[in-house]
């Protein structure tokens, strides 16, 4: 359930070009300590300038925490890690070693939130991994993604979620020394006038608190829905709100990924769009770079920005975290973003032309689409296996 908070300043962060200098600047502002979680770790250009900032925080005494998912952090460079670690920056990751052959529900249950705490004075929270989005070969960059910069009253329902997830993972790996020697006190008191949510998803207490804000926003809409989604595979449920909406005349557009980047989620969203098209919901794929955006605007008021793809992987197994703000301000920023990046990189489609695509491709969409659902009925449902 949304718990909202007023009093925020919450700041929008377009892309790497404006997340990685906030980042590395409230890193070198730090005084106690620093929890940064990612799915992604790469040794490249903005790698090295977050992982160089890190360090410099270690140095000086800062309980610096550094944690990267096993699975999508694997091609992080050993040597990094050990330079890293070297200079004093706890390191751990979340769910290592699962073999890419196991077919255990527990490997696909992954840490992909990128949130970051400072001083519990200032919170991140996006969908942006720590790798250079404007080394896209082959594509025009950036990598289209957001991030938020947050202070105030929310800040304190931030930090506990990424204290206790740390303890919890640290525990499991016998590295109970590695809790943080500082307990800052969150800041509540006001910093602007923005009202806003945190929101996760994990496998206990908030196995659904994302996907019924996201009904919940869409079912009060009553004038626009725009939602740009990576990956977008999304339940009956949420494709009923959809279609609900657009039939009592809310304009829903969907700015969805063009280029293929994982073959199966590619042709498995777009078994969906004739029916989207048919119930008059606009669909517009960005081809210009790749989309990794997981965001959503409503009535100019309601606005989200987080890491939760809208596909059964991470409304069912990962770890994720959100953010709801309900300010017009905000929301404006982000609509107008967003519709700037359809206007130059993104193609809509006609649900005339859809209907005329060749057999082969149409066979290849619908047998994508029963595989993945046969994917999300081994790996999703069933006892949980572990609590972690």
């Amino acid at each position: 359930m949304a718990e909202f908070v007023d009093g925020n300043s919450i700041t929008l962060l377009s892309n790497g070009v404006e997340y990685f200098p906030a980042l590395e600047a409230e890193f070198d502002a730090a005084r106690h300590e620093i929890f940064l979680e990612t799915y992604l770790f790469e040794d490249d250009v903005s790698g090295r300038t977050i992982a160089a900032a890190l360090a410099r925080a270690a140095r000086r005494g800062v309980a610096t925490h550094l944690m990267v998912d096993g699975f999508g952090g694997k091609t992080m460079s050993p040597e990094l890690i050990a330079e890293l670690k070297a200079t004093g920056v706890r390191y751990l990751a979340y769910r290592p070693d699962i073999s890419p052959w196991s077919f255990r529900r527990a490997r696909l249950r992954r840490l992909h939130r990128k949130v970051a705490v400072i001083d519990a004075r200032v919170a991140f929270v996006g969908g942006i991994n720590v790798i250079d989005d404007m080394d896209t070969p082959g594509h025009t960059p950036p990598r289209i993604d957001y991030a938020m910069r947050i202070e105030g009253p929310l800040v304190a329902h931030i930090d506990p979620v990424v204290k206790r997830l740390w303890s919890l993972v640290a525990a499991t790996q016998l590295q109970a020394d590695w809790s943080s020697p500082h307990e800052s006190t969150p800041r509540i008191e006001p910093s602007g006038a923005q009202r806003a949510a945190f929101l996760i998803r994990d496998n206990l207490a908030h196995r659904r608190d994302i996907e019924d804000a996201y009904l919940a926003a869409i079912a009060n809409a009553r004038s626009e829905i725009l939602v740009a989604n990576a990956y977008f595979l999304p339940g009956l449920s949420f494709r009923r709100a959809l279609v609900e909406a657009a039939a009592r005349g809310v304009r829903v557009m969907l700015l969805l990924q063009g280029r293929v980047e994982y073959v199966l989620m590619h042709y498995a969203s777009r078994a969906l769009y004739g029916a989207f098209l048919d119930s008059g919901i606009e669909i517009h794929e960005y081809h210009k770079s790749f989309l990794h955006a997981k965001v959503a605007v409503i009535d100019r008021q309601w606005a989200t920005v987080g890491s939760s793809n809208i596909d059964p992987f991470s409304l069912l197994l990962a770890r994720e975290a959100n953010v709801v703000v309900e300010d017009g301000a905000f929301a404006e920023a982000l609509r107008r973003s967003l519709f700037d990046t359809m206007e130059k990189g993104a193609v809509q489609l006609r649900p005339e032309g859809w209907k005329e695509q060749p057999l082969a491709r149409r066979t290849l969409t619908w047998m994508s689409y029963g595989l993945a659902r046969l994917l999300t009925g081994v790996f999703a449902y069933g006892r949980d296996e572990e609590a972690e």
